[in-house]
């Protein structure tokens, strides 16, 4: 029987551990270690802003998974040696054991990212300053400002992509603007979204959010990178100042530090190519998700198509012949929230065709309220898959 050891309770791993378990069953052993005993997805998440989303609607924990016979071990990695084959983990309260270690056949390494701020100058002191989107705890601290704040200024920042999720940082200020101008008191508290990169993420609909923010009042600043923070300022590499009221920064993303310890990739795991998920030294490990180095976005589409990819590696390896269709076609939606502050978001649609040698973008310069509503039922089929309900 082989044992297969997942790390990482999100879509990715998840994928990887129910796929796995339901084509190999009694000949496979699968272990997911996660470090909570729930998971929180992240596509809708931004609408608890505008109370359009609710957080009841988005947790899940992990009974179902453990119904279809696969094992669930709540711990924080501590280390991977590739050599011996075996992951290293600690107690990751409260379910976690006092740690231990799992050895295994084949290891699929889908953690996610790490927000790090460590190289901007004073994170370490005004980090209690920040909030955004991408962390639970900080998204209710960021809709308490925005729906209390009457005067000011709010700022916004995306670092250099690629980051999870690349239209967060747009779609917080364009909801933000929604709230504001709900409240009547958008005339009162300026946006300013500053961006490492050229433009908005992700590019194909950028022309597109810069039209919204020209008719909302938004400040768009680009090619700027904030390298130092204090309790109300930012400033960027060229020496720009920003004051703010309401911060909502992304830090820089990366892999988790467990990955470049065991020498599998610097900022992100080195894959063989993108259909081919392997390390590039070992064969028994593989990559999923946002903390593989993949020339894509990080999103949940990608997360999940390029876990197939590596389920099917483990298949093929393990002679199974019933192969999992997977290719690298990705749909998505953008919310740009309500220039007149209704809190009904609209959105926009578009994606990539990359099973072309030269991926062909789509998009739908329209922004629609049912591509909200599209973008909502797609997030509850995932979860409905992975998590029984």
């Amino acid at each position: 029987m082989a044992k297969v050891v997942v790390i990482g309770g999100g879509i990715a791993g998840l994928t990887a551990a129910t796929t796995l378990a339901s084509r190999l069953r009694d000949k496979v052993e699968v272990i997911v270690l996660t470090k909570e005993p729930y998971y929180v997805s992240g596509p809708t998440r931004p609408l608890i802003l505008t109370d359009e989303e609710r957080f009841e609607r988005i947790i899940r924990g992990y009974g179902y998974v453990g119904s279809l016979g696969i094992k669930v071990v709540y711990g924080a990695v501590s280390s991977i040696d590739p050599g011996n084959r075996v992951v290293k983990y600690v107690e990751s309260p409260p379910y976690g054991t006092a740690g231990g270690a799992l050895s295994y056949d084949y290891l699929i390494v889908a953690p996610g990212v790490v927000f790090d701020g460590s190289g901007i100058t004073g994170y370490g002191k005004w980090w209690w300053v920040n909030s955004n989107v991408y962390d639970p705890g900080m998204l209710t601290e960021l809709k308490s400002k925005l729906w209390s704040i009457n005067q000011g200024t709010v700022l916004i920042y995306a670092p250099k992509a690629p980051y999870r999720c690349a239209p967060a940082p747009t779609e917080t200020a364009l909801l933000a603007h929604t709230v504001l101008k709900h409240r009547g008191v958008r005339d009162r508290v300026r946006i300013i979204h500053v961006d490492a990169n050229d433009k908005t993420q992700p590019p194909i609909i950028a022309d597109k959010v810069k039209e919204l923010y020209d008719k909302a009042g938004i400040e768009l600043v680009t090619n700027q990178d904030i390298t130092e923070l204090s309790s109300n300022e930012v400033v960027t590499r060229s020496g720009e100042r920003y004051k703010f009221d309401v911060l909502a920064m992304l830090e820089p993303n990366r892999a988790p530090s467990f990955i470049r310890d065991a020498g599998l990739g610097d900022n992100w795991f080195e894959v063989r190519s993108p259909t081919d998920l392997r390390h590039v030294k070992y064969d028994d490990v593989l990559a999923a998700g946002d903390a593989a180095k993949l020339p894509y976005p990080k999103n949940q589409e990608i997360a999940f198509e390029s876990t197939l990819f590596a389920v099917n590696k483990i298949l093929e390896d393990l002679g199974v012949g019933d192969r999992v269709n997977v290719q690298y076609a990705f749909v998505g939606w953008a919310y740009l929230g309500n220039i007149e502050g209704r809190l009904e978001t609209l959105s926009l649609q578009f994606g990539f065709d990359y099973t072309q040698q030269t991926p062909k973008p789509i998009k739908d310069p329209e922004p629609k309220r049912e591509y909200t509503v599209q973008k909502d039922r797609w997030m509850q089929t995932y979860l409905s898959k992975l998590f029984g309900y």
